[in-house]
């Protein structure tokens, strides 16, 4: 499997204001290159504490957020906030500026993955 060293994926994720969030847990569960040459796809599981907050980002590919657990809503600029429970699905077109929040009582958790080019972070400030 072609896995970036963790190392570099704590430098990418540190470059984020967010990425120290109180509340938030992030663990990396596959990253390796894509059939397609030039692209990475990565996923991670992000574990939101009630009424934690992942700060405005953004990435500079695709995301696709699947909530796992709980409620989370997700307000992606310029657009109306939108709430999702367990089992609903959200695409983030690359480059959106969006943050997501726990608005439940307790535990909410996503998988997102990520398709972005090769060398490139997977995290950045707005």
């Amino acid at each position: 499997m072609n896995r970036f060293p963790l190392a570099t994926l704590l430098v990418l994720l540190a470059g984020a204001s967010f990425a120290q969030q109180a509340g938030i847990t992030r663990h990396e569960l596959v990253q390796q290159d894509l059939d397609t040459p030039g692209l990475v796809v990565a996923q991670v599981r992000v574990g939101f504490a009630p009424g934690a907050l992942a700060a405005r980002h953004k990435h500079p590919g695709v995301e696709v957020a699947y909530v796992l657990d709980g409620t989370l809503q997700y307000q992606l600029d310029g657009k109306v906030p939108l709430t999702l429970q367990a089992g609903q699905t959200l695409l983030i077109p690359a480059g959106t500026v969006h943050s997501a929040r726990n608005i439940g009582d307790g535990q909410a958790e996503e998988l997102a993955t990520y398709i972005v080019k090769k060398g490139m972070p997977l995290v950045l400030p707005p």
